[in-house]
């Protein structure tokens, strides 16, 4: 941490003049007690009592404190964090503003299914206690309703027993399967009362979320027994966890059922994508290759498979799905009538309830071996590796190929990749080798999950490095100085087309559906005259930056210099300029396969 530390007294001031705690301070030991990693806050009033307590009782360094620039950085960053670790983070946001604020990337979190703990602040809820004007705009009602629907739990405690009890069970219920954010609103008043009598911390190790469900023994040898005999089966691998022992266990499977794998880039890596068994290319949508294979299987596993109907209906169009289907999931128990992220309902003919890691390591204690081989992966011609002669114009697969030698065998995880990206840039062998998308398909969370992934591979031999686009990255830019104050080494590459490229391409449909000028697609969408100085703002905030970067050749020098810039510490951006033409084709196909 590069933040300067806070004063010391030789003698510690009392908690109050009686000696005894302010409620927020208990709330504070809580925080220490249930062993959240960080905080991330944007300073707001309306929780004053427990940025004290955070700073003068606890001392800023257990949990630290990262600042954010604003609320929706907060949520991003402790996304990221938990898309690596499986663990949350705890993020506050101020009054009804900064839960608005935040609003989308708790979207964003909740979509993706990672445990996150919000904690907020309202008040006072007593109106008799409230200043003048600022308390009472910055007072709600029910100030959960604002994203209850897309939270899994949410409380108001009105006493500090009732608040620890509270974070206890956020905690729980966050990283209870499926995963999602939950909230905690504390009352202004409540955090700066002073307490009659010492409380005492209860055990947090007493609250634990359950272990993962089991499915019933009889589902899964029936699922072992239709896996094992099927003529062509195919396994989905999902939504799940970056474990590198379920790593295994997936391959231990498909391996002994020869059974062809397809994964998703909507999701972090599930399978090792160069294995024989990787049948086609991931892709935010389901590559034709893809398609096929699924429709030729008579046997489907589907391990979480995000939006199961929507690709069941991509490879069998309005025909009816003819293959058995084996779903394994816990998913429906976060569905509601608001969201519909839930996606179509899937036919399914076996459903096993469990996460993906148990059901497959009972299902590898069932299947039999098949002895007859999976067909052969389809011969697909490669991205191109170079240019010609490196001084062309870039587009994304001559990007991903000059990053790819750059990096030259570095262990790396990618924490983020753009819409035009296709999963024959890169292979993955790793559980950490990429990490998925952001969930809610919103744009301006990019550099803020960077950031949290960032910080939680801080120190190990991985390499973050994030792709993103340019209208991503502008929406979320100063998340960064959060990067830079906090010294969280990482390598952002901008894929920048100077547009809202993926919304050209709908406008070009729309105009030939009415039979309109295409040429007039880009009005509206263009972020140019003046083109924005992404590296300037890099900069301004105390990054590193490179760029506009215009040719291969350029890129390949750039990428030298600072590849070894990250590996000693430093926070990079580099802005590269790509043509929109192979982003146009990759996103006229994603529109296609989504009309």
């Amino acid at each position: 941490m590069k933040s300067t530390p806070p004063v010391r007294r030789d003698q510690p001031l009392p908690s109050s003049r009686d000696g005894m705690p302010w409620g927020s301070d208990k709330i504070a030991d809580m925080l220490r007690a249930l062993e959240i990693p960080y905080v991330l806050l944007n300073p707001g009033a309306s929780y004053r009592g427990l940025h004290d307590s955070l700073v003068n009782h606890l001392g800023n360094d257990d949990p630290p404190i990262l600042v954010v620039l604003h609320e929706e950085h907060a949520v991003a960053i402790a996304h990221g964090y938990a898309k690596v670790t499986g663990k949350p983070l705890a993020a506050i946001l101020h009054a009804n503003v900064g839960l608005m604020h935040g609003t989308m990337a708790i979207f964003n979190a909740w979509v993706d299914r990672v445990p996150m703990v919000i904690l907020g602040a309202t008040g006072p809820v007593d109106a008799a206690k409230r200043r003048p004007w600022i308390d009472w705009i910055h007072t709600a009602q029910d100030q959960g309703a604002l994203i209850r629907p897309f939270i899994k739990w949410d409380a108001q405690p009105a006493s500090i027993p009732a608040a620890m009890e509270a974070m206890l069970r956020a905690r729980q219920i966050a990283t209870t399967a499926p995963h999602g954010p939950v909230y905690v609103c504390l009352d202004a008043s409540l955090q700066e009362s002073r307490l009659a009598t010492d409380i005492a911390l209860p055990d947090p190790g007493r609250y634990l979320a359950p272990p993962p469900a089991r499915p019933a023994q009889a589902q899964i040898e029936q699922a072992a027994e239709w896996l094992s005999t099927a003529r062509r089966p195919v396994i989905l691998a999902g939504r799940v966890s970056r474990s590198e022992a379920g790593w295994e266990a997936r391959v231990k499977l498909a391996e002994t059922l020869n059974a062809q794998v397809l994964t998703d880039l909507k999701v972090g890596a599930a399978f090792p994508t160069d294995h024989p068994l990787h049948a086609a290319p991931c892709g935010m949508f389901l590559h034709a290759e893809a398609a096929r294979v699924l429709r030729e299987a008579d046997v489907v596993l589907s391990l979480d498979w995000l939006d199961l109907a929507g690709t069941l209906k991509q490879a069998w169009g309005s025909d009816p799905v003819q293959s058995r289907i084996i779903q394994v999931s816990v998913d429906h128990y976060s569905h509601n009538g608001w969201s519909m992220d839930h996606q179509g309902l899937p036919p399914v003919d076996l459903f096993l309830l469990s996460e993906p890691e148990p059901a497959v390591e009972l299902l590898n204690t069932c299947v039999s071996p098949r002895g007859t081989p999976a067909p052969a992966r389809a011969e697909l011609p490669p991205p191109p590796a170079r240019g010609s002669g490196g001084e062309g114009p870039l587009n994304v697969p001559l990007l991903a190929a000059t990053l790819r030698r750059a990096l030259d065998g570095t262990p790396t995880c990618l924490t983020r990749l753009p819409l035009s990206w296709s999963g024959e840039f890169w292979d993955f062998h790793h559980p950490l080798d990429f990490l998925g998308y952001d969930g809610g398909g919103g744009v301006g969370s990019g550099p803020g999950m960077a950031i949290g992934s960032a910080l939680a591979l801080k120190g190990g031999e991985r390499l973050p490095v994030a792709v993103i686009g340019d209208g991503d990255f502008l929406m979320g830019a100063n998340a960064l100085w959060t990067a830079a104050t906090a010294g969280i080494p990482m390598l952002i590459v901008v894929v920048n087309n100077r547009s809202f490229f993926n919304d050209e391409v709908h406008q070009e449909r729309v105009a030939l559906q009415r039979h309109r000028p295409v040429e007039n697609r880009w009005i509206g969408q263009r972020i140019d005259n003046p083109a924005p100085d992404l590296a300037m703002m890099a900069r301004s905030q105390g990054l590193t930056g490179y760029g506009p970067v215009r040719t291969e050749a350029e890129l390949e020098t750039v990428l030298a210099e600072v590849i070894g810039q990250v590996r000693q510490g430093g926070i990079v951006v580099v802005d590269v300029l790509v043509q929109p033409g192979y982003a146009a084709s990759m996103t006229s196909a994603l529109t296609r396969s989504a009309d």
